[in-house]
């Protein structure tokens, strides 16, 4: 199999709240919209995150269109945690976890998006 892509979908109640949160605070750029629809894409991160309006009739299969959120991480490896934290922070996003580093090395910290996605910047100390 060669893969060409990546794409991870995430259904929400507003895809243009989650759509921005990720453009302003995390870099992502506007691929593609439509109504219910918010494709993202981001030159380093090597996956594209899209948004669907919960209930979209599009959505396969219905059974499981319900809406993304608990349990949820969407992480990201970065250089300089620290700095971004202070930087994301201060722009006002709704900070869950201030930096903390795990016994195994991982440092993260986590903030939510306007649906509850939770959004985690990962460090390898």
């Amino acid at each position: 199999m060669k893969i060409t892509g990546t794409a991870l979908s995430l259904n929400v109640a507003d895809t243009t709240a989650s759509a921005e949160f990720a453009k302003t605070h995390f870099g992502f750029t506007e691929a593609m919209a439509d109504d219910g629809f918010v494709s993202l894409a981001h030159p380093d991160a090597g996956v594209n995150v899209i948004f669907l309006r919960t209930g979209l009739g599009t959505f396969k299969p219905a059974s499981i269109a319900g809406p993304a959120g608990q349990g949820l991480l969407i992480a990201f490896v970065v250089d300089d945690i620290d700095t971004e934290f202070a930087r994301i922070a201060a722009e006002g996003a709704t900070v869950v976890t201030e930096p903390e580093t795990e016994p195994w090395g991982e440092r993260f910290c986590q903030f939510a998006d306007p649906n509850g996605i939770v959004w985690q910047l990962v460090q390898w100390v």
